[in-house]
């Protein structure tokens, strides 16, 4: 009989050694049968997970004004207008802002200024910004962020997703994967016969087949 997903997750949590630091867990989805070099079967998708990421997510803010004003009491980072040019030319620094932070933010009119200049640096890595409305309030976007991960596939047929953080309870674990693959599943043609395996392991720990 195959093991039940919720014992092999059991089972990862209790095998890794304990680390000084707080890991990740994480799936990793191997696809079979799929052209990817179509964009149409590339994977882009954000997932909230319904019982937390586990662990906080910077997020960052393009906006001014009364934007910026309610993004200060709610988001990681706030970028004013004027600091998008500044960061085009200080890549180095551009580059650092967008590895330590998880999601941005703009005010829809800044969209195009930030493709512009930012572009070349948050679009490989999946991270251009999403357009917050005109007078919208940032505070339950940014809380649904910070609880999001994105799953993107690029061009592999193998990626990986986090799913929660090793403090948390394997059913949490569980119910964050389902709502993953649920979202995987719905974008692949031919549902979970697109699927090859799934694994499961935590930052530094040992991988274990899923299904």
């Amino acid at each position: 009989m195959q093991e039940k997903m919720i014992d092999i997750i059991k089972s990862v949590l209790e095998e890794s050694p304990k680390r000084n630091f707080l890991e990740s867990v994480e799936i990793a989805v191997n696809l079979r049968d799929v052209d990817m070099n179509l964009p149409k079967n590339r994977i882009d998708e954000e997932v909230l997970l319904p019982k937390g990421r586990g662990k906080k997510q910077k997020i960052a803010v393009f906006g001014s004004d009364e934007l910026a004003v309610k993004a200060k009491e709610c988001a990681d980072t706030v970028i004013p207008p004027e600091e998008i040019e500044e960061l085009r030319k200080n890549k180095k620094k551009a580059k650092e802002i967008a590895r330590t932070h998880s999601f941005f933010l703009a005010s829809a009119p800044l969209m195009p200024v930030i493709g512009k200049n930012l572009g070349v640096v948050l679009g490989p890595r999946g991270k251009m910004p999403k357009p917050i409305p005109p007078n919208a309030d940032p505070k339950p976007i940014v809380e649904n962020l910070r609880n999001s991960v994105r799953i993107r596939s690029k061009s592999s047929l193998t990626f990986h997703v986090p799913v929660g953080t090793r403090d948390m309870s394997p059913e949490d674990i569980e119910a964050n994967i389902k709502a993953v693959l649920k979202r995987v599943v719905s974008r692949l043609e031919r549902g979970e016969q697109n699927i090859k395996s799934i694994y499961i392991k935590t930052t530094m720990g040992k991988a274990r087949r899923l299904r």
